[in-house]
């Protein structure tokens, strides 16, 4: 027979924010249950550097936070399940999940901590050159290619921006777009035009990450023309794809609004549109999408689940 397992708040998603949760959570005595998913510790975990973490003055490696992360959850009273949820029944209290083990979770309160994930271009060298030149995110890792020569991916406003940051650091940037023109909003553009050290390729496609090198790096990306078909070279030492984010929602389409993709809460909580069901990290934050926004944000959703317990607990015992 499958297993049952009943807790006052589970978890779902073991990054940044699901672990920041179960630490606050655990704390508060609610002895937490974490659902780690097919990714245990988030995006970090196929993040090498790490340098804009606080509290750490040298560089750190994204796999060794999240165990510590991890191992601190589990030091004050949280439990890890390794387990991928496939069915979600939020029509009613005790809300009943139940994962690919056969496993059924009942919860008092539900924090969706799921996340997201970076669109990849699927050509070839990008995962092998992963940390080692290729990045999808210029806050983690423009700081490395101070002085360097970038390419950014993309043509909307995540492309935009991203170029527009890496330009504190390089003098050099290049924006790689596979048509004539930007999607990005009309101000994004007048920036990005008007900045003198970012350089436009207009219908050009990216066939290839080149690495090479001792250690290996990326060394450049081959390109091809999607109206001539003509293919060029462009020396870089960063690649950055900015094509956008897959929240990890599919489970709850039909169960949550969502918006892009990215699950609605109530302004400046993680409130969602049922009670009992809160959600905090890069699975509700279409902006910032920060290992620090996401743990703050985790802190957000354990506090806030605290508070509706109580709420909950007060109501019943005045009704009996």
């Amino acid at each position: 027979m499958s297993a049952t397992h009943s807790t006052r708040m589970l978890i779902l998603g073991s990054g940044p924010a699901g672990l920041s949760a179960a630490i606050y959570g655990a704390r508060a005595g609610l002895a937490p249950i974490v659902v780690q998913g097919m990714q245990p510790g988030g995006q970090l975990t196929i993040t090498t550097d790490v340098e804009n973490y606080p509290g750490f003055r040298d560089v750190i490696q994204g796999p060794w936070l999240m165990e510590q992360m991890q191992a601190q959850a589990e030091h004050v009273g949280a439990q890890m399940m390794y387990d991928q949820i496939v069915d979600v029944d939020l029509s009613e209290r005790p809300f009943r999940l139940r994962g690919d083990s056969g496993t059924l979770y009942v919860a008092d309160t539900l924090v969706i901590c799921t996340g997201a994930q970076a669109k990849w271009l699927g050509v070839e060298g990008e995962e092998h050159l992963q940390g080692k030149g290729v990045s999808a995110c210029a806050t983690c890792d423009g700081f490395f290619y101070r002085g360097k020569k970038v390419v950014v991916i993309g043509g909307g406003n995540t492309a935009v921006e991203e170029a527009l940051y890496l330009t504190n650091h390089s003098h050099d940037v290049t924006l790689i777009h596979r048509r004539d023109s930007l999607r990005a909003e009309k101000i994004l553009q007048q920036r990005l035009h008007a900045h003198p050290n970012i350089k436009i390729l207009w219908n050009k496609a990216v066939e290839r990450f080149v690495g090479g090198g001792a250690p290996e790096g990326l060394v450049g990306v081959d390109l091809i023309d999607t109206v001539t078909g003509e293919k060029s070279h462009v020396p870089t030492d960063g690649g950055f794809v900015a094509i956008g984010h897959h929240p990890a929602t599919e489970l709850f389409a039909e169960k949550l609004p969502l918006d892009e993709g990215y699950i609605v809460v109530e302004k400046g909580t993680t409130h969602t549109a049922i009670p009992g069901v809160f959600a905090a990290g890069d699975v509700t934050d279409k902006i910032y999408r920060q290992a620090v926004t996401a743990a703050g944000m985790g802190c957000m959703a354990a506090l806030d689940v605290e508070r509706f317990l109580q709420e909950q607990d007060f109501e019943e015992l005045v009704e009996a």
